[in-house]
Order: structure tokens, then sequence, then C-alpha cells
């Protein structure tokens, strides 16, 4: 079987969980060629992993301004974006009208409008998307799944989801670009996509209407003030007020992100130390939104950057009983120490309670990797041998919009004070 080829755009955080997996474990069925970006350094940084992590020869670089050169020199099979949010669609369009299939780190944008383009172009050149949520691969996601499909609980009528960042992981997206609404969609959106993808996943259904609340209520330079502070700074590394406070992040303490951010920062300026309470912070920390789906379910949901402990929990309530989900997270900071900590679980438990029969606990196999075990089995997917799954969890591009526009609804909702129907974002057909 021939190799198939690959470049990718956005050499940041995200980008080495997908180039570290073709230069080590799918070196046999996959070739990387190039990197896109628009820091040289950075892709030069990433080179330089590639050679002295991976033995992996040093691939092309190319600047975000020749990517149809790269194309058109590389002859790739598919492009993989793992640039800022909102570029996404830039390139996800552009490699499919060059003749290119896409694999995209999510969420697949950040609007309805950027949405709409991605499903038109589809349309217009018959190429494959595929959106990396490796949320569904995590056994103990694929299990409830598994149970709701079996009927133990019959029909789901009602899902109260409570999802809970904590000011090691939550406060990270404050930092960062993340923290520009323009960049991210916000927490309902880069966040979210992942837990309103695995509802969709969970009740075989899709949303209708979305009614949300949303407001920056802890990070940000007024809620600190209103709770007493009286000392701020811009950036954290080489800062002497930063020192003692637990939400800095010093680039220059970290080998790994000092090459990658810090080293970078005089190419394109970018910060990746922003102080969580300062200025500019245009995304919510405090979320609630109620959806409607069209099998008439209902979602409860709850998202909270600022948590003491990393994690969820999950209820089902179905007409013949109730599942109920805890997971607790190991916290980490991107890019910033070992990718199997992404995501890991510390603890977990699925509790089945049949309407008249005696509660029990599930059994849930344990999954070696990052995200609970999912990380591995996604990676497989995209780049090894794909092997037959009952319950198809690759997701295409409208498992990437049908996620995404539940938060772009409520990010809406949030702005109108209005209930927002999906039909009125984008349409399909």
């Amino acid at each position: 079987m021939a190799k198939k080829k690959y470049v990718l755009v956005g050499t940041g955080g995200r980008a080495e969980f997908f180039y570290g997996a073709i230069a080590s474990s799918y070196r046999d069925t996959s070739d990387l060629t190039a990197f896109c970006d628009i820091n040289q350094t950075r892709m030069d940084y990433a080179n330089k992993l590639l050679q002295e992590k991976y033995g992996y020869p040093a691939v092309r670089t190319y600047k975000t301004e020749e990517f149809d050169r790269m194309i058109e020199e590389q002859k790739p099979d598919a492009v993989i974006v793992t640039s800022v949010d909102r570029t996404h669609h830039r390139y996800i369009i552009r490699a499919m009208e060059l003749g290119c299939d896409v694999i995209t780190e999510k969420p697949m944008t950040v609007d309805e409008k950027k949405c709409q383009e991605i499903v038109d172009a589809v349309k217009r050149t018959g190429r494959n998307v595929r959106v990396t949520f490796n949320y569904r691969y995590a056994p103990h996601h694929t299990k409830a799944r598994e149970l709701i499909a079996s009927g133990v609980i019959g029909q789901v009528q009602s899902v109260h989801f409570e999802w809970l960042l904590n000011t090691q992981h939550g406060a990270d997206y404050f930092r960062r670009w993340h923290r520009d609404k323009r960049n991210s969609g916000g927490l309902l959106v880069h966040k979210s996509t992942h837990h309103f993808d695995l509802v969709n996943f969970w009740i075989a259904s899709q949303p209708e209407t979305v009614f949300a609340f949303g407001d920056l209520l802890f990070y940000g330079r007024e809620n600190a003030e209103r709770r007493g502070v009286t000392s701020f700074y811009e950036r954290a590394t080489g800062n002497p007020i930063a020192k003692e406070d637990p939400f800095a992040l010093h680039l220059d303490s970290n080998e790994h992100l000092k090459a990658m951010y810090l080293d970078a920062e005089h190419e394109d300026g970018y910060r990746r130390d922003q102080s969580v309470f300062g200025d500019g912070i245009s995304i919510e920390d405090t979320m609630g939104v109620i959806v409607r789906y069209r099998n008439q379910a209902i979602l409860t949901y709850s998202l909270t950057a600022y948590a003491p402990w990393e994690g969820y929990r999950i209820a089902f309530n179905g007409n013949k009983g109730r599942i109920e989900m805890e997971v607790v997270e190991q916290s980490y900071v991107n890019s910033g120490g070992d990718k199997a900590d992404e995501g890991a679980i510390k603890g977990k438990r699925i509790r089945v309670m049949p309407m008249f029969g005696a509660p029990y606990e599930a059994n849930v196999g344990e999954g070696a990797g990052g995200h609970g075990g999912g990380d591995p089995v996604l990676l497989n997917d995209l780049f090894g041998t794909p092997v037959d799954d009952p319950w198809n969890r690759a997701a295409n591009h409208v498992d990437g919009a049908r996620s995404i526009l539940t938060g772009i609804a409520a990010n809406r909702s949030i702005r109108t004070g209005q209930a927002v129907q999906i039909a009125d974002l984008v349409k399909f057909d």
C-alpha cells in the first residue's frame, strides 16, 4: 500500500500531536513533507524536534502566503490544519479546492459564516474533511454510547452535563490567543465543541434550539480589582510582579515553551504568557446552556473555567432509568509537559440505575495515552490501518459543524438574550 503524503499548517502547541505520530508510529503508512506557518522560527523548532526527538528528516517549510505553492510542489494527499481557530476555514477550503483532503483540529471553525463556507466547499469539491474528536475514542465515552444504544435506560430524554476546568488548565485559555473571541469563538466553541459533539454522539441526535447565558466573572482586570488585587502586569516572563502569582506562566522556565514561543516572538509579536487578569479578554469563563435536540431530549450544560478540580459529571435520564458518569482529569498546560498528561484520567466511574432494578457499576476498560486513552485510537484511525468501528467514531465535516453550531448558537443567544434555531445558522442541503 502506497504511503499517504501529508503537509501541516500551524506549528504551534497542537501540531506535534500529529507530526510526532507520523514521525514515530506511522512511518510505514504516512509521509510528512512540509510545514506551513507565519513564523519561521517556530517551523525551525518543529523541524528540530522532528530530527532530534523522532529521528525523522527535516521537512520543507513554507510561509502562510506560500500555501498554494506548497500544495503545488508537495502534492499531498491531505493537509493537517492546526492553526489559530479563526484561520481553519481558510486552509480547509483552499486545500480542498487544490485537490486535497483535510484533517483539522477542533473546532472546525468559529462562526456560522465560515462554517457555511466549509459545508459549501465540501459539496463543490467532493473532498473529505476529518475533525479530530479524540474524546469520542476514550473507552469510557465509547462505553457510555454503548450503554445508551443497548437500551438499558430506554430513550434518553434529558442530559445534565457539568464540565470543570481548573485554575491551571482553565486559566491557560486566558493567557493565549484564545482570550480574543474573534480568534477562538470563546470556550463555548473552542472547548465545548468536544462536549457538544459527545452529546450528539451519545444520544445519536443533533441540536435544534439553543439558549444560553455567559459572562466573564473571574478572569480579567475588572474582576481582579473587585477582589482587591492592586498589582498588575502585562506578561509574566521576566516580570518580578508575576513571580508570586500562581496564575503566571514563565516561558523562560520551560525549555519547550521558550523555544516554541518566547524565541519566536520577534517574528509575529505573539505573547504566550499574558496575564489572565489583564485587559482585552473578550471570552466568558462562566457559562450555562440549554439545548433541545431533534429527538426531543433536553441538555443542561455548565462550563466553569476556574474550578479547584478538573473533570466533569454527566447524567443521562431515560424513560427506563439513569446513567451517571464522573471523570476526574489530570490538569495540564498546553505544550507545557508530557503529552500523555493531556486529559489523562485520574479517576472515572459509570453507574447504571435501571428504573426497577439494582444499580451497578459499568465495567470500563483502561486506555493508555492522552485524553483518557482516546489519542492513540484516533491517531491509528487517521494514519494507520483503521478497523471496523461499530460506533462510527470518525467525525466528518457535518459532525464538526453540528458540534460547533451549538456553541455558535449559544454565543448568539448570550448576545441577544433570545433562543436560537440551529436551522437559521447553516444550511446543509
